[in-house]
């Protein structure tokens, strides 16, 4: 992608950590429902971001104060290509924190706060690079639709849902898409690994339900819908769900077996997975599907058998073993008990080896040369799977070199997130890079 030419030098970091904080002390705390703060005070601060630079938004709301905004920006030349970040983050007690998680302090070579990895880190470096590009006219050629959404967190029914299904027309010109989770460091014996998110596992969170003959808790029932459920929850709980390994996570795990010297397989996959020690637990889940049993509720007086019990269920899938997730599911909860969907959202994967992959290799490699970079299957959600039903091809690419030491993954939605000040400055770098490849 060519820029128009400019004499102008604009240094894409400039401002990203003064963005990040600004944006961290925003609360848009999601708690499922629309009790939070909402989005619209965020929306309207980058909203007024972009207008200083000339680029014009349109706020989207489809729930008074759940607010998302578009903007477009760049020329006209090929296909669009839309970068998305989200607005919310999940709710903080600032008593279990180090540095209260909506000042968005700064110590230790971090910056502290709600959403400093997820994902008002991107949220900033998205808006660092593209403020500084278009202070110095260096406008992308191609067609950008900048997306910041609401309600991401609790599945984006309320943000990019609504962007999709009622504003189609300001994105639906995106081929590609790039948004969070993606484009940071992991370390495997001394070696940095980039990785980017090219596919993610499918979503069904789950209402069980079983239902019995109520009556006296001193009397024998063998009808008891609390014994029922509980026993189809401990089977899913208990079960082992096979390996299988998907494209993303093949050239991961090829690329790692080449650094402890053997062939990846099905077989050593996990062992080559806890090469990645802080990343090990997030990667390890994405070798096979899972599902955790999350709440249970039945009854209302304790020596009262209920007529019926219910449970909620978060199962993820890989792409390609969706059938084969709910057979097995539906044959550990046996006929007894029902089910159904709170949300269910589709898996998706992107091509491991195409141009924007290819694009984001080189702009990382540039930054750091030493570095390798490799697809892998993420194991949660985002956005990107609203926007992949608009047939986009979607990558998560949110570049951070990060400590060895650090414990990414721990922080999303962990007590005292923060992400390094260095790393911010390094991913704006490495994404202006990128809007020059893409």
């Amino acid at each position: 992608m060519s820029a128009s030419p400019s004499s102008v030098q604009h240094d894409p970091a400039d401002e990203v950590v003064d963005l990040c904080r600004d944006l961290i002390r925003i609360d848009t705390s999601n708690y499922g429902d629309d009790s939070g703060p909402g989005e619209r005070m965020a929306a309207e601060h980058v909203a007024a971001l972009l207008d200083e630079v000339g680029i014009e938004s349109q706020m989207i709301e489809d729930t008074a104060g759940r607010t998302s905004l578009v903007a477009r920006w760049g020329g006209s030349e090929g296909d669009g290509l839309l970068l998305h970040g989200h607005l919310d983050v999940v709710p903080a007690q600032k008593e279990d924190w180090t540095h209260d998680p909506f000042a968005g302090e700064i110590a230790d070579g971090y910056l502290w706060g709600r959403g400093a990895v997820d994902m008002k880190d991107f949220d900033a470096i998205l808006l660092s690079v593209v403020r500084a590009r278009a202070r110095a006219g260096r406008v992308p050629s191609r067609p950008i639709a900048l997306c910041f959404t609401a309600d991401e967190e609790a599945g984006g029914h309320k943000g990019a849902e609504v962007v999709i299904r009622d504003h189609a027309a300001l994105v639906d010109d995106c081929t590609e898409a790039v948004g969070e989770v993606g484009g940071f460091t992991t370390t495997v014996r001394g070696q940095r690994i980039y990785l980017v998110e090219a596919a993610e596992r499918g979503m069904a969170w789950m209402r069980l339900k079983a239902r019995g003959t109520a009556g006296h808790g001193s009397m024998i029932n063998h009808d008891n819908a609390v014994t029922t459920l509980a026993a189809a929850v401990a089977r899913v709980g208990a079960h082992e769900w096979p390996v299988r390994l998907t494209p993303a996570m093949e050239v991961l795990l090829a690329a790692v077996g080449q650094i402890a010297g053997v062939a990846a397989t099905p077989d050593n996959a996990q062992e080559l997975v806890d090469e990645f020690e802080s990343s090990a637990l997030m990667l390890g889940a994405v070798l096979r599907n899972t599902a955790n049993p999350t709440m249970l509720d039945a009854g209302y007086k304790v020596n009262v058998i209920p007529s019926e019990a219910t449970a909620h269920l978060d199962g993820r899938f890989l792409p390609g073993y969706e059938d084969e997730f709910f057979a097995t599911l539906d044959d550990l909860l046996g006929p007894d008990v029902q089910r159904e969907f709170v949300s269910h959202q589709k898996p998706w994967e992107s091509p491991v080896d195409g141009d924007l992959m290819r694009a984001m290799t080189r702009s990382i490699l540039a930054e750091d040369p030493d570095g390798i970079v490799a697809p892998y299957l993420m194991s949660a959600g985002t956005d990107a799977k609203h926007f992949t039903k608009l047939g986009m091809t979607t990558y998560g690419f949110a570049p951070l070199r990060l400590p060895a030491d650090l414990d990414f993954g721990s922080l999303f939605h962990g007590v005292d997130e923060r992400v390094p000040v260095d790393a911010l400055e390094f991913g704006a770098r490495v994404f202006d890079r990128f809007l020059d490849e893409a």
